[in-house]
């Protein structure tokens, strides 16, 4: 290589060594300006993010942003001293008022209270925990694979799990009433409301209660509310006929009648026109005041000719005793039978009358609501009197429940055993009621497949509350667990003469009466409360 080339191989050595240097000083400037950039929009999008996360968490979790922001401020302006003796202060008050009122301190604090304490010092604490011991939880077993574990099914294959990564349904909200605690719990994807239906009774034990109920609030959305005290623990009074006495007919809501009390505290109205009920429960179990509580709340009307009760009593006993106020009156199955023929008969007529004019036949004293007390159905269908009649019995009573609604006719059955071979109208009767029954698959007959599921446990109800049972059927999803009022022997008694005695107006006599009480006004109000 000649001196020349050597010369022109450095310079060009060194041009390329320049060009180099520069295009790397500028993609180093180039690089610097896009990480600055990158920096800067990805510090704002984690301060958006975090501000807009901080801002749903005060705005869902209002009542302890503004608390927590009133302390700051009241301890940076006053002081930590003036804070506690506040605080004391009102505490003292709060227990004060709950002392000398505790009526008004419950509803306007008490439970308000109550509630905030309970969502954070037990359910959202110990709720996690709860949930996945009682398999309530979405397990997350291999990317983009979330598999169900729920030990209530025994047809779920629950393979080994590698990597668990549980998903925990969400406490959003606590209620407290006087004796019951409604958690609403935020469902994760892969659960369904009947995924805690079937977990209810661990999850009362769970909570060291003897009653859970499971409620739908929306798709993703239940309530679970824990019984902390037995509303139904105590007997249950009948209305007071006396204060039934001025009452007219006119003002009683068929639809609306009072019978009990519900395990809300709240009273108890079961529509009588318009539906027909089947009360099944074992010897003991109270059915007795099942029928004699509505009949009380509508003494008015049976009295003023809108209501005509009539009573199978194959036992001839119980509904004997109250004779004179049933308008018709069977023992055995013949009479029976004659009856429900002489229903039949009064439906046809009512059908024939009005099938052009009215769907629904208006109740008046020409065209009374007809109620049919059956006691023990199921030993006039299936045990009693020859084979032909007890066929019949079953025709009437399906052709009641069937066609009966709208013409003014409810039937209102009652049964120890409720298999279907002994009940074969079972299904026909739209609402049911269980009171304490030996097994737990007569629930399943009585409410309904799943029933037992969603909390209606009559087997579990005792032996010393009569009149408890649990209400299922035509649109409620959870069974409500009720107690009927109890109607002693004497008030039947006073009944008789109440529905017998006719109302007169406006003459009302100053003393004595049937009942040896005065006799109130005559005051329009709107039946009993």
């Amino acid at each position: 290589m000649t001196t020349a080339q050597l010369v022109l191989l450095v310079l060009v050595a060194g041009g390329g060594l320049w060009v180099l240097h520069t295009l790397g000083r500028w993609l180093t400037q180039l690089l610097e300006a896009l990480a600055a950039i990158a920096v800067v929009f990805v510090t704002a999008w984690l301060l958006m993010k975090g501000a807009w996360k901080l801002g749903r968490w005060i705005v869902r979790h209002w009542r302890t942003s503004v608390g927590t922001a009133l302390v700051v401020a009241w301890c940076y302006f006053l002081g930590w001293p003036s804070l506690l003796i506040t605080a004391a202060v009102l505490g003292l008050g709060l227990l004060g008022w709950r002392w000398w009122d505790h009526d008004s301190f419950e509803p306007l604090a008490g439970r308000h209270l109550r509630a905030w304490w309970l969502r954070w010092a037990i359910y959202a604490r110990k709720m996690p925990r709860w949930l996945r011991a009682c398999g309530l939880t979405v397990v997350e077993r291999d990317p983009g694979v979330h598999v169900q574990v729920n030990p209530f099914r025994r047809s779920a294959v629950q393979p080994k799990a590698t990597g668990r990564a549980d998903q925990v349904p969400r406490v959003v909200g606590v209620r407290s009433g006087g004796s019951w605690d409604e958690v609403r719990v935020r469902l994760v994807p892969g659960q369904t409301p009947e995924d805690f239906d079937l977990a209810a009774r661990s999850l009362a034990v769970a909570r060291g209660v003897s009653r859970c109920q499971v409620r739908e609030l929306g798709p993703n959305l239940v309530s679970i509310d824990y019984q902390r005290h037995d509303r139904l623990a105590s007997v249950v009074d009948c209305q007071p006929l006396c204060a039934l006495w001025g009452v007219l007919g006119e003002h009683i809501d068929f639809r609306r009648v009072w019978s009990g009390r519900t395990e809300y505290g709240t009273d108890w109205f079961q529509a009588i026109e318009g539906s027909h009920t089947l009360v099944a429960g074992s010897t003991g179990a109270g059915k007795n005041s099942f029928t004699w509580s509505p009949i009380i709340s509508m003494a008015p009307a049976i009295r003023d000719g809108l209501v005509r009760v009539s009573a199978i009593d194959p036992k001839g006993m119980e509904l004997a005793y109250g004779r004179r106020v049933f308008h018709r009156y069977a023992s055995t199955s013949k009479d029976a039978l004659a009856l429900l023929d002489d229903l039949i008969d009064g439906m046809t007529e009512r059908k024939e009358r009005f099938s052009t004019h009215k769907r629904v036949v208006p109740i008046s004293r020409e065209f009374p609501l007809e109620l049919i007390e059956f006691d023990e159905i199921g030993a006039l269908v299936r045990y009693v009197g020859d084979r032909k009649t007890r066929e019949a019995i079953v025709e009437r009573v399906a052709l009641l429940t069937t066609q009966g609604r709208a013409l003014g006719y409810s039937v209102r059955g009652y049964v120890q055993e409720p298999t279907k071979d002994t009940v074969p109208v079972r299904e026909l009767f739209p609402r049911r009621i269980c009171l304490r029954v030996a097994s737990k698959s007569h629930v399943s007959m009585v409410l309904g497949e799943h029933a037992y599921d969603r909390g209606a446990w009559a087997n579990r109800i005792g032996e010393h509350e009569p009149g408890v049972g649990y209400l299922f059927g035509e649109g409620i999803r959870e069974p409500i667990r009720v107690r009927s009022a109890w109607v002693p022997d004497h008030v039947i008694k006073d009944l008789e003469r109440f529905v017998t005695t006719p109302l007169i107006v406006p003459a009302i006599p100053a003393q004595g009466g049937p009942f040896s009480v005065p006799v109130p006004a005559l005051q329009p109000t709107g039946g009993p409360a």
